[in-house]
């Protein structure tokens, strides 16, 4: 039997799974480490007789040297209106190669015939930040995968690649544009996605980087996201990608009643702490409830003419809007979420693209996370100790995404999540979360309709919360209400296998995902 070992919250971690390695138990947000060096690279060159537009995907393998056992790697900015991955691994297949290892920056619900190609034996291994759909339930309930999928965050993903934790031996870009030498932008042609964040630490630490592209400019694209000096190849085909794929439910405001008093109340709760002020920064996750403090501190800002220096993360619209206003002096932008934000973008320059290494990493000389202000995120569950799960739905089924979670909390001043207390029949504070992605030592308050409750490390923020007069409550007394108005929820049945490691964005492991009974 694999020896085990307590992590700092409480959850048992493997020491060591075949087809993986020795693992690092986590041990606290900021106490580990890092050793040794960023990874290298075999040094390669082009001549000026050689042609890197190649016919066909499946020609860019043959040139690669695909081989079993390789690591092939993908970016997520077309979010559910992606095409490369399901096209790649289709012919990958073909060819007769097997085990490999998908590394994804996230997996959508569009991915779902993937599920076929991990039951042949072509998937072996997946990295990704999130996993949807049918591709999700499949793996947590059947355990299709042969060795556990490794969920990392939007930080903790380029911090691995530039470890050298994730080597990639060939890289796939969907480029909105490119040219004949493979420089790329995600801001011209039909398929625009806007910020190529994502892609841009892939195509630096890959063996073989190939740019596979629907619109072809002249030499040279401009601007440059992804420089020549990294790319391999050039594939032209009809279609990458479906730009309205990238706009989700989780990336609008919500017009829910009751989420929209909780995001009131949450903004309440920010300018209390005294942070809105000239050149602060924020930035809000995905969840409908989190995008809507926007709208309620934009009309702040306004009210009492404040400037903010700079809003962070996945953009939307409305933050574009607020960038237009004069609300903020710039956006820094990892990922479009909506084609507003792309166009501005392309536009604007104080509308700044940044890769995920810059956005999140914790193993770099400073990510814009550690700057940042304010945070607010979402939550699937919390727990009594503040323990945020995004990853797992109650029902242990993988349906969601690491993202930039506990990136931003680790990283933000006040980071504050905003969730009704109940979900339909299921009350979302109890004892234990379910899967714990974001430790609670860096989540500073809760907000729900109910009231607000304060981790108790916060003091400051508690007796500032006090003092205004806002709804504090202990976090306790919100797990009770809400099993009052449900009852206590069933403990999840699960075997003992393990679908799932969760690593926090250092590369210990914070939680485990095992098969749902």
């Amino acid at each position: 039997m694999n020896e085990m070992v307590v992590n700092s919250v409480g959850r048992k971690i493997p020491k060591y799974i075949e087809g993986i390695g020795e693992l690092k138990a986590f041990q606290g947000a900021f106490a580990y480490k890092p050793v040794g060096e960023k990874a290298s690279l075999k040094i390669s060159k082009v001549t000026p007789k050689d042609n890197k537009v190649v016919d066909n995907i499946r020609k860019s393998l043959e040139l690669c040297e695909i081989k079993d056992g390789m690591t092939i790697s993908f970016h997520h900015h077309f979010r559910n209106g992606d095409y490369l991955v399901n096209m790649v691994v289709d012919e990958i297949a073909s060819m007769g190669i097997k085990d490999i290892t998908i590394a994804a920056s996230s997996l959508q619900s569009i991915h779902s015939p993937l599920i076929e190609h991990i039951k042949n034996g072509v998937i072996t291994g997946i990295q990704t930040s999130g996993i949807r759909g049918k591709l999700g339930e499949a793996i947590s309930k059947d355990k299709i995968l042969k060795n556990p999928v490794i969920i990392r965050s939007h930080g903790g993903r380029p911090r691995a690649i530039e470890a050298g934790e994730t080597k990639i031996d060939i890289a796939f870009i969907a480029a909105p544009a490119a040219d004949k030498y493979g420089n790329v932008n995600g801001v011209e042609g039909p398929t625009a996605c806007g910020s190529m964040g994502y892609a841009m630490v892939d195509a630096e630490y890959a063996n073989k980087v190939v740019v596979v592209t629907d619109y072809m400019v002249e030499y040279p694209a401009c601007p440059i996201s992804i420089p020549q000096t990294l790319v391999d190849y050039v594939v032209l085909i009809d279609k990458i990608g479906d730009p309205k794929g990238i706009v989700s439910g989780a990336t609008r405001i919500t017009r829910d009643p009751l989420e929209l008093f909780i995001a009131e109340r949450a903004s309440e709760a920010i300018i209390v702490s005294g942070l809105v002020k000239n050149g602060f920064s924020f930035q809000a996750g995905t969840g409908g409830a989190s995008l809507a403090v926007a709208h309620f501190l934009r009309e702040y800002m306004r009210k009492e003419d404040i400037k903010g220096s700079f809003a962070a993360g996945g953009t939307t619209g409305y933050l574009v809007e607020m960038l237009e206003e004069g609300l903020f002096k710039s956006l820094l932008d990892v990922q479009c979420f909506d084609l507003k934000a792309v166009e501005s973008i392309r536009k604007n320059p104080n509308h700044i693209e940044m890769s995920a290494s810059f956005y999140a990493n914790p193993h770099n000389k400073g990510c814009v996370a550690n700057q940042l202000d304010i945070m607010i995120l979402s939550a699937t569950e919390i727990d009594v100790d503040f323990n945020v799960n995004v990853i797992t739905g109650s029902n242990g089924v993988i349906m969601g995404a690491s993202g930039g979670h506990c990136d931003t909390a680790a990283g933000s001043k006040l980071a504050i999540v905003v969730a009704p207390l109940l979900r339909g029949r299921l009350p979302i504070v109890m004892d234990e979360v379910t899967t714990i992605v974001t430790p609670g030592e860096t989540i500073d308050a809760v907000v729900t309709e109910r009231g607000i409750a304060v981790n108790p490390r916060r003091k400051d923020l508690y007796d500032l919360f006090k003092e205004a007069k806002l709804n504090v409550v202990d976090i306790h007394e919100l797990k009770h209400i809400a099993e009052g108005l449900t009852g206590k929820p069933e403990k999840l049945e699960t075997t003992d296998e393990i679908v799932g490691l969760v690593e926090y964005r250092d590369g210990t492991i914070i939680d485990t995902i095992r098969r749902v009974k």
